[in-house]
C-alpha cells in the first residue's frame, strides 16, 4: 500500500525527539509519493537510516502539475540521512516522456497521463545546517539526484548514484547557494554532471571521486539570462573520469556578471574523456543565445597533474572577448589521445604554463589583457 501517510506520521514523531531516528529497515521496499521532511520546527540531530528500498512512483497522477523534488528535507540543523539502503526515482518514464506501466508497481494504479514538463529531483535539502549524507545509493532519478539549496556544512561520503549515460539532465550532485561542502569517496554515473556547482556556492572541497559516465564535473552554468553569479573558493582533486563529455569544466553564459573565482584542479585522472579541461565563456544549450559584451569574471584557475586520455580536444579555453579569463595556470598537464583528434584550443586566456605540458599547450597567453572591461566592481563577488 501507499507508504506516505505512515512516513509523515513517523516523521512527525521523530521531529519532536532530539537525536531521533526514522528507519526504513533492511529488506523492506516502500512505494512512496513526493513528501517533505520539513522544520523548521524540529528537535536537532535527527537521522533517517535508510537500510531498506524506496521506490518513487510511475504513474502521472502522483506527480500533479509538477514538484520539484521526490524526497525533500527542509529547514532543518544537523540532518543526517545514512545506511545500506537505495532510493529509486524510476526516472525511465519521465526521460521517454511516455509513462508505463511496471506490473511490480501493483501497489498503485497505473494511467495514461501526460507526465509534467518539470522533472523532479529525487533527494533534496533546502534551507539546512549540517547535513550529512552517507552509504546510501540513489539511482535513476527522473533529474537530479542529490541536490543542496542554501545549505551550510554539508557532507557527502559513500554515496552511489546511477543513472544511464544516455538519461536527460540527471545531475548526480548539484550544489547551489551552498558553502562548506565536502564531497567524497562516492561513485557517480549518471547522463549529466557528476558534479554541478552553481551560483552561491563557496568552499566546496570534492575528492576521491569516481565519475563516469556523465559531464564531468562542472562549474556553472552561470550567468544565464543576464544574472549575476559567484563561486569561489572550490577544490577538485584525486578524482578519476572516465568516459564523459569533459573532465573538468567551468561553464558561463554570455550577458552574466559575477566572478568565478579561486578554483584548484588537482589530481585529475582522464580516461577516454572528450575534453579533460575545459572553460566555456560561450556556453549555449538552446542553439538560439546571442553575442553580448558582458560576462562572468572568471580567474585564479588551477590545473595541477592532470593526466590520461582524450578523445576530442585536451584543452578548451573559450574566454570572454570584453572579460577574458586571468590568472590561469597549468601545471604536469600529460594528456594523450586514444584517436585523431583536435589540439588545445584557447581564446582570450591569459594565464601560465609552470611546466611543459602534453601536448603543448602554446596558445595560453601570457601577463595580463589589455584595456578596460565592461564590467563595473558592483558587478563582481
Amino acid at each position: 500500500m501507499q507508504k506516505r501517510q505512515a512516513f509523515e506520521a513517523a516523521w512527525e514523531a521523530a521531529c519532536k525527539v532530539k537525536a531521533s531516528t526514522l528507519t526504513v529497515p533492511s529488506g523492506s521496499v516502500f512505494l512512496v509519493k513526493p513528501i517533505s521532511f520539513s522544520g523548521p520546527n524540529c528537535q536537532t540531530d535527527i537521522v533517517f537510516q535508510l537500510d531498506g528500498k524506496i521506490i518513487a512512483p510511475t504513474s502521472s497522477a502522483s506527480w500533479g502539475s509538477g514538484i520539484l523534488q521526490w524526497i525533500d528535507f527542509t529547514k532543518l540543523e544537523r540532518i543526517t540521512v545514512k545506511g545500506k539502503g537505495v532510493m529509486d526515482g524510476q526516472g525511465s518514464v519521465w526521460w521517454n516522456d511516455s509513462p508505463t506501466y511496471n506490473p511490480t508497481d501493483d501497489l498503485e494504479e497505473s494511467d495514461s497521463g501526460k507526465f509534467p514538463s518539470t522533472k523532479p529531483t529525487a533527494l533534496r535539502f533546502y534551507g539546512s545546517n549540517g547535513v550529512t549524507v552517507t552509504g546510501i545509493t540513489i539511482q535513476n532519478s527522473p533529474q537530479a539526484h542529490l541536490k543542496f539549496d542554501d545549505c551550510t556544512n554539508v557532507q557527502v561520503s559513500s554515496v552511489s548514484i546511477s543513472s544511464p549515460g544516455d538519461s536527460p539532465n540527471t545531475d548526480g550532485i548539484h550544489l547551489q547557494n551552498s558553502r562548506d561542502v565536502d564531497i567524497y569517496g562516492s561513485n557517480v554515473a549518471c547522463g549529466d554532471d557528476c558534479v554541478s556547482i552553481q551560483t552561491g556556492c563557496s568552499n566546496v572541497y570534492i575528492h576521491n571521486i569516481n565519475c563516469g559516465p556523465g559531464h564531468g564535473i562542472s562549474i556553472g552554468g552561470l550567468g544565464k539570462e543576464n544574472t549575476r553569479a559567484c563561486v569561489s573558493n572550490v577544490t577538485v582533486r584525486d578524482v578519476k573520469i572516465q568516459n564523459t563529455l569533459t573532465g573538468v569544466r567551468i561553464k558561463t553564459w554570455q550577458g552574466g556578471s559575477g566572478s568565478v573565482q579561486n578554483v584548484m584542479f588537482s589530481n585529475i585522472q582522464v580516461s577516454e574523456v572528450k575534453t579533460p579541461i575545459m572553460i566555456d565563456q560561450f556556453y549555449c544549450d538552446n542553439g538560439k543565445c546571442s553575442n553580448e559584451t558582458s560576462a562572468v569574471a572568471v580567474s585564479g584557475i588551477n590545473y595541477i597533474n592532470v593526466k590520461g586520455t582524450y578523445t576530442v580536444k585536451p584543452v578548451h579555453f573559450a574566454c570572454s572577448d570584453s572579460l577574458p579569463c586571468t590568472g590561469v595556470s597549468l601545471n604536469t598537464i600529460q594528456l594523450k589521445s586514444v584517436q585523431e583528434s583536435e589540439g588545445p584550443f584557447c581564446w582570450e586566456a591569459y594565464g601560465e604554463l609552470e611546466t611543459p605540458t602534453v601536448p603543448p599547450v602554446d596558445c595560453l597567453k601570457t601577463g595580463k589583457p589589455p584595456g578596460t572591461t565592461v564590467q563595473s566592481k558592483s558587478d563582481f563577488c
